[in-house]
């Protein structure tokens, strides 16, 4: 399940094996799978002979440095890494050089390994949700492609503009999506009468959840909505 990412095979290439060190325990407590290269040019060539699903990779590194490995990575690698920089250079156009090289996300030192784990977790499961089809999130699943959903594996009646708002709330999950960021996505900087979403959660709402026992779509008062899924 997309939502379900708990488990990652990471490679980290980082030279001061202090830094390594803490963050190989701490993930591996966790439950990752870790692998390790203390210079560029290994890192690159285990990155492009094993199979991971995310790179913590520095950009100060002997041999060769971060962002050549992630220009290279690019170039040769034959999928899409989630690439996140680990890195002490915070200013501005370090970062878009990062980005630039192909980097997903940036974390400057020092870190809390906490939020080292987090963004692994989100930047993994943001990777899934932009390359794979169908979202399935407990009982729901959602068909990007083929544009349709269902729930308990029946077909659910959507008008376009409900099938696009599932698909939001299923892209977002666990997190609620506010009123104006749905309302932006699904209208663009055209304003709509809020008596519009309105209408439209209220018919997704009669198509997902009233004929069955539990609602799946909730309401957060004076934010937004999103998807209850924990009592499936």
């Amino acid at each position: 399940m997309v939502s379900q990412v708990t488990s990652l095979k990471i490679l980290l290439v980082e030279d001061q094996s202090s830094v390594a060190r803490n963050i190989g325990e701490y993930m591996e407590q966790k439950g990752h799978i870790f692998d390790y290269a203390a210079q560029g040019q290994h890192g690159l060539e285990l990155a492009l002979s094993q199979y991971y699903d995310l790179i913590i990779l520095d950009l100060n590194l002997p041999v060769m440095d971060g962002l050549a490995v992630c220009s290279q990575l690019r170039q040769q690698s034959s999928r899409h890494i989630p690439v996140l920089m680990l890195t002490a250079r915070d200013s501005i156009d370090d970062k878009v050089s990062g980005f630039s090289a192909g980097a997903d996300d940036y974390l400057t030192k020092p870190f809390s390994l906490k939020e080292l784990e987090v963004r692994c977790l989100a930047l993994s499961r943001r990777h899934l949700l932009q390359t794979q089809d169908c979202l399935t999130i407990g009982p729901l699943t959602v068909d990007r492609k083929a544009q349709v959903a269902s729930r308990d594996g029946k077909p659910l009646a959507l008008h376009a503009m409900g099938f696009r708002i599932l698909l939001e709330l299923a892209q977002a999950y666990p997190q609620v999506v506010s009123r104006s960021a749905l309302s932006q996505k699904l209208w663009g900087d055209e304003p709509t009468e809020s008596d519009a979403m309105r209408s439209h959660i209220y018919q997704l709402r009669s198509v997902l959840d009233k004929p069955f026992d539990q609602p799946l779509l909730k309401t957060v008062h004076g934010v937004g909505f999103t998807l209850d899924i924990n009592h499936e």
